[in-house]
């Protein structure tokens, strides 16, 4: 009986053995490195649709802003906010009784002009009639001075009243020059003022709706030949709508007219849109001071009809469903590829050619010679460049052969939010891994020993990190 008990006791002690020795080779605690628990997932063909994203707000192609040209008191606003409008309907008037007083009191001065015109006129007139005399009598002194009848004195006298006279003339002629002048001036002026008169009443310029109203009758208004002038209102044509984005400038080299866009607005979830890029902006828009200063660009993007039919009321088949100043979200296509070798973009990392051979492991000739100077207790160290850091990163991802990890480089092409393009390196079935993250980009090198888990395997785990943590 009691050796019964010894060899189950041995045989208890030799399972419980067994159990440590398996645990420990799972974990990596003995037989060699331990190996890292990684997701892999093979290389496969799809599309890939590389897409720049931005928010903006909707507004209409075509807005125009309504401005008096005239300061005055509205006396009249037949229209409302939300009405449509039709070119040449009257929608503001403005007080008319300053402009008619300024017609009047402009009126008053062209008569006026016109009065000191015909003074001139006949001022000339007596001037011409007495040049006339005063030449005759000239010509009769000039003979009886040739006969010796009369003096020198008087003689001179003659010829002086003669050029008198002709002086007369020419200064009553540039008196009516003037006076013509003075007229067109004054008619000018008139006619200003009766086109300000006119300027009272403001018609639609556009077929549209109101979208925006600012003012209402009684208020007063600034006009445009003053200042800025006052915004009473804007028309907008709502058949065709767009959304204004700005693009930042690292993105905006991607974006070409014509670039094919999916559209989601805010107001209506769960629905996306199509739209094409109708404008480009050629100057930046800068935002911030210094460092914080961000520079992007406005791209129009024309939300296509065909897109939200099924929106569009039956009652107002004219009317867009969406509203200037809703707030959106664009994806606009810059790059298509198809049937292309991919894998998820966390595959791929960034390290150098000799971090990837290994040579990382041995410190560096200028970290050594730092530390022994730490060592001896100097002041001062003397570090050594270290070349490795000066090398261009490569482009790797980690290939699962025979549950080791083999550092690969590989030329990329475009990607999408999901998936990056493999130009060359990998061939369709390769298993690369794909996770944990942070083995992939910083602790994973090649030959390291790797268990393959499935991804809720891995982040459940306790020895795994959590999709947070990556």
């Amino acid at each position: 009986m009691k050796k019964n008990k010894i060899l189950i006791g041995l045989a208890l002690a030799v399972v419980a053995l067994l159990v440590v020795v398996v645990v420990a080779k799972k974990k990596g605690l003995v037989g060699g490195a331990p190996s890292v628990k990684v997701a892999v997932e093979e290389v496969t063909e799809r599309d890939i649709i590389e897409t720049v994203s931005a928010s903006g707000k909707i507004q209409s192609e075509s807005e125009v802003i309504i401005s008096p040209d005239v300061a005055g008191e509205i006396m009249e606003l037949p229209v409302k906010e939300g009405d449509k409008v039709v070119a040449g309907q009257l929608l503001v008037k403005i007080d008319p009784d300053i402009q008619q007083s300024n017609v009047e009191r402009l009126q008053a001065a062209l008569n006026t002009s016109k009065a000191n015109l015909a003074n001139a006129q006949s001022r000339k007139a007596q001037s011409d009639a007495r040049l006339t005399n005063s030449k005759a009598n000239f010509n009769r002194v000039k003979q009886l001075f040739e006969e010796k009848v009369v003096s020198q004195s008087e003689y001179d006298a003659t010829i002086s009243e003669f050029e008198v006279a002709k002086s007369d003339v020419e200064a009553a002629s540039q008196s009516v020059e003037a006076s013509k002048f003075s007229v067109k001036s004054a008619e000018a002026g008139l006619k200003e003022a009766e086109k300000n008169l006119t300027r009272t009443e403001i018609y639609s310029p556009v077929t549209g709706t109101i979208s925006k109203l600012n003012y209402e009758k009684g208020e007063r208004v600034v006009g445009t030949s003053q200042m800025q002038g006052s915004e009473i209102m804007k028309i907008a044509d709502l058949n065709e709508m767009e959304v204004l984005v700005e693009v930042n400038e690292n993105d905006i080299i991607r974006v070409g007219l014509g670039d094919t866009c999916d559209i989601e607005v805010d107001a209506y979830l769960n629905q996306e849109f199509k739209g094409i890029v109708t404008s480009i902006a050629n100057s930046a828009m800068s935002s911030g001071m210094g460092t914080d200063q961000i520079t992007n660009f406005e791209v129009k993007v024309r939300v296509l009809r065909s897109s939200y039919s099924g929106l569009v009321n039956e009652k107002q088949p004219d009317q867009s469903p969406f509203r200037p100043g809703m707030s959106a979200t664009v994806d606009i296509r810059t790059k298509q590829v198809k049937n292309v070798l991919v894998v998820p973009i966390q595959a791929v990392t960034t390290r150098s050619q000799s971090e990837i051979d290994g040579k990382l492991e041995e410190p560096s000739a200028g970290k050594k010679h730092q530390d022994s100077a730490e060592d001896e207790g100097d002041e001062e160290t003397e570090t050594v460049d270290d070349p490795i850091k000066d090398e261009e990163a490569v482009e790797i991802v980690f290939v699962e052969e025979r549950n080791k990890a083999v550092a690969t480089t590989v030329v990329t092409g475009i990607q999408d939010n999901e998936f990056i393009q493999i130009i060359s390196g990998l061939s369709k079935g390769d298993k690369v891994v794909v996770a944990p993250y942070r083995a992939i980009s910083k602790k994973l090198k090649s030959g390291d020993g790797l268990e393959v888990v499935t991804k809720d395997e891995l982040y459940t785990s306790s020895e795994g990190e959590t999709p947070a943590e990556e």
